[in-house]
């Protein structure tokens, strides 16, 4: 068996390689454009590239881009920014943002970095946003969330979201009477609106932009609704009233004029379809189920359906869901609760306890496995951070340790 798993790893083949320039990918999604990746998984895993320590503590997932690699931890007496080399793992400039420690026993940065141009945009778990240069990581400029913006979050795990850089501006989300979310000029930092409409307390979700209806815009998850707002000026085009409980993180999934969301501790998910006449939008909901009570980790839509982990009952484990009706096509147990990326026609997946990587078709008939390995230097801590493909390489987080290996088919 060995031999036929090595025999495959062997097999030439042309592929395509793509940057990870932000959270969840090139159109945050969590979908990989590489082709040409490994579809077994030899004993011991493939092959390490190399492993980078020093990166800190925190849950935050890597950004890549042209020839580096981004990420945010803990180090010392601060919360940092840092680039590493894409082909060595060497730690090219580290940049202090603010303050370390996190919320009880959970210390540490969550968000992953955004890359756009010779810009690099990350946001610490206090709340400090800032710009850095990539190639030596000059601060630019700098805000605080809470401070500036009267940010307010629904529970206290602190902040979570990675910046969305769209045109001129990037975009958080502070939450608050004053307005939860905000659009930045991303040169100077100067505010360009805040959504005086939308005043939701911020959860842990990213923005995602979107056109619907024709009409460009950006989408937000909150503890207490779904909304999409204008580029242009923040006003609320639409929004649908969608409570959620202790804390909501996935990012949203917009598919033409439908938009998923889902969220943990037993709220599950939603469908919504978004309308446009002469009065404006609209937003209707097309159903409301437990088939995917995704409470992080994130799922990916991939041919009208919807994979991702799930909590609930009968559902338990991994799930494969049909986008359109909501319904539950599949579930595997042995693929416990964690996060997923989607590469090359497969799914990714990183368990949240033993850290252990799953390889499996993406499929909505059945679930097929293709390999499974363990990750050395495994952390006590939770796996949380996502696991990243980007240029054949496969990324994973564990606090202070950064691993990368080698998944191109040979």
């Amino acid at each position: 068996m060995r031999n036929l798993l090595l025999t495959t790893l062997l097999i030439p083949s042309l592929g395509f390689c793509d940057d990870w320039p932000q959270w969840r990918g090139p159109n945050r999604d969590g979908i990989s454009k590489e082709t040409g990746l490994i579809r077994s998984v030899p004993q011991g895993g493939p092959p390490l590239t190399w492993k980078a320590t020093g990166v800190g503590t925190g849950y935050s997932s890597v950004s890549v881009a042209g020839g580096k690699v981004f990420t945010m931890g803990d180090v010392g007496d601060s919360s940092v920014v840092l680039a590493l080399e894409e082909k060595s793992g060497k730690i090219l400039w580290t940049t202090p943002v603010g303050a370390p420690a996190g919320h009880n026993n959970y210390p540490g940065t969550r968000a992953t970095p955004t890359v756009d141009g010779d810009a690099l945009y990350a946001l610490n778990q206090h709340g400090d946003l800032v710009c850095v240069e990539i190639a030596s990581g000059k601060e630019r400029w700098r805000k605080n969330l809470q401070r500036d913006f009267g940010g307010r979050m629904m529970s206290g795990w602190r902040y979570s979201e990675s910046p969305l850089v769209d045109g001129d501006k990037v975009l958080a989300t502070p939450g608050g009477s004053q307005g939860a979310v905000v659009a930045l000029n991303k040169k100077t930092g100067a505010t360009l609106w805040q959504s005086k409409e939308l005043t939701d307390a911020a959860g842990y979700s990213s923005i995602v932009a979107a056109t619907i209806g024709g009409v460009a815009q950006f989408v937000q998850l909150t503890g207490n609704s779904v909304a999409g707002l204008a580029p242009a000026t923040g006003k609320v085009l639409w929004r649908a009233d969608r409570a959620g409980k202790t804390a909501v993180i996935p990012t949203p999934i917009v598919r033409d004029d439908l938009v998923f969301v889902t969220s943990g501790y037993g709220v599950g998910c939603n469908l919504f379809k978004v309308t446009k006449d002469s009065a404006g939008f609209k937003a209707e909901q097309t159903y409301a189920n437990t088939s995917m009570v995704n409470h992080h980790g994130g799922v990916v839509h991939l041919g009208g359906y919807v994979y991702g982990s799930s909590d609930s009952g009968r559902q338990g484990g991994f799930t494969c869901v049909d986008f359109n009706t909501g319904v539950s096509k599949w579930s595997e147990p042995s693929v416990t609760k964690g996060a997923v990326t989607s590469a090359d026609g497969m799914l990714i997946h990183r368990a949240e306890r033993s850290g252990a990587v799953t390889l499996f078709e993406a499929s909505p008939v059945a679930f097929k496995l293709l390999g499974r390995f363990e990750q050395p230097d495994r952390s006590r801590a939770a796996a949380w951070p996502h696991p990243v493909v980007a240029n054949g390489r496969l990324y994973l987080r564990d606090m202070d340790v950064l691993l990368c290996y080698d998944v191109k088919k040979k």
